[in-house]
């Protein structure tokens, strides 16, 4: 999995639970290194690390997995997305934007689904089957928000500045198999 799944997150947590607090989190996830942000990490540090955080933090941990997936979407736009494709998916209407993009997504989904599995069902709308962030996860309510939030950034960068990303059922509600996000226009 890519390592913005937890470098991301880090500023987030220190800024709300200190240098410490952070770093005993990490300790429970199993996260003795940080990562380098230069290569790959085992999708399981990353799942541990949001999982602790949810159990420490319930309160707090959508809106801290919200602003670290937006800053992994802020740093694929920086570092990952060429400039002139984005300049190109700027200029498309909508529709075919939202096509191409959801295909460079499905392209490159082992870098946010892990060993999961990416399915494009549509331009507008994807499912993450066995998505490693919440393995084994029981809820009432979806648990996706870093995902959700990666996407909603994106597509509001290079779609549509009002697109807006919603998890729809999520694998550890009761019932559920994938987690299905829907791309919404207001």
């Amino acid at each position: 999995m890519g390592p913005n799944a937890i470098l991301q997150l880090l500023p987030h947590l220190e800024e709300r639970f200190g240098a410490s607090g952070t770093r005993e989190m990490l300790d429970l996830a199993g996260v003795a290194q940080i990562p380098d942000g230069q290569s790959m990490i085992p999708e399981e540090q990353a799942a541990r690390l949001h999982r602790v955080m949810r159990i420490r933090a319930p309160e707090a941990a959508p809106d801290l997995a919200l602003l670290s997936g937006t800053g992994t979407a802020d740093y694929i736009l920086a570092h990952r997305i060429p400039r002139v494709a984005q300049t190109i998916l700027k200029a498309l209407p909508p529709p075919l934007a939202a096509r191409a993009l959801t295909a460079a997504i499905g392209k490159h989904a082992w870098t946010f689904a892990g060993s999961g599995r990416f399915e494009a069902k549509g331009p507008w709308c994807f499912e993450i089957h066995d998505n490693p962030l919440i393995r084994g996860e029981k809820s009432d309510a979806p648990l996706c928000t870093w995902h959700a939030a990666v996407f909603e950034r994106l597509y509001r960068v290079l779609v549509a500045p009002d697109c807006r990303c919603v998890e729809t059922c999520c694998r550890a509600q009761p019932g559920q198999d994938r987690c299905r996000f829907e791309l919404r226009r207001a």
